[in-house]
């Protein structure tokens, strides 16, 4: 079973290389998707570099976006399942090889990661906690961490979602659509540990996040 690990990638000179190597170090068969989204401070250099058999590397010529970095990586993974892989390091990629279990066994179709949030800021965390009990709400469902960046799936079930959010809404797009085709999401204790450094994400993204959570609380795939 070969896993896609889809990596948008924007403004992470520091850090991106060291994830790729550690993503590159757990054992499974893998590819790497980079999607460089018009990085200014030397990154495409560094994921230029990178470039090999195994790790795909593709440039949006304007910055687009955490989602349209998402749907290109898509639009070029070939593995059996895929996961979205952020190029800081709050997560541990070692974690792929617990995650992939259900699905490898039949037991799933979706696996979330779930992160302990106790390294957030207090806003954060209770931004992420709000979201995901909102997302409950309007889905019916009780998850616990609707935002976390680890959502493996199977490549045509991540197909089938026709992802239009272009930024940090995504992750609820990704869930609510999930939850619409009927989707049982699958949930395990990950590794975390939040950053503040070069951070892009902020709490005014909780608000197109509430709105995907609404816009799709009716969205049907196609047929």
């Amino acid at each position: 079973m070969k896993l896609s690990i889809i990596m948008p990638v924007f403004n992470e000179v520091d850090t991106v290389a060291a994830v790729v190597a550690r993503v590159q170090a757990v054992p499974i068969e893998q590819e790497i998707v980079l999607v460089n989204d018009a990085s200014s401070d030397g990154t495409q250099e560094i994921v230029d570099r990178l470039a090999s058999r195994c790790v795909k590397v593709v440039h949006h010529p304007i910055n687009r976006g955490k989602g349209a970095g998402i749907r290109t990586g898509l639009e070029m993974a070939t593995g059996d399942v895929v996961v979205i892989q952020d190029a800081d390091l709050e997560y541990d990629p070692c974690d792929f090889l617990r995650l992939i279990e259900p699905i490898a066994a039949g037991q799933a179709r979706v696996v979330y990661g779930v992160r302990p949030l106790d390294s957030q800021k207090t806003i954060m965390r209770w931004g992420n906690r709000f979201v995901t009990r909102v997302a409950n709400l309007l889905y019916g469902q009780y998850l616990r961490d609707i935002e976390t960046c680890y959502k493996l799936m199977w490549r045509d079930t991540a197909l089938r979602l026709d992802l239009r959010c272009r930024r940090f809404d995504v992750e609820a797009e990704i869930t609510a659509k999930l939850l619409r085709m009927g989707y049982k999401i699958h949930e395990m204790p990950i590794s975390y540990s939040a950053r503040y450094e070069n951070k892009k994400l902020s709490p005014l993204d909780g608000l197109p996040t509430l709105r995907a959570l609404w816009r799709y609380r009716r969205w049907q795939p196609a047929a």
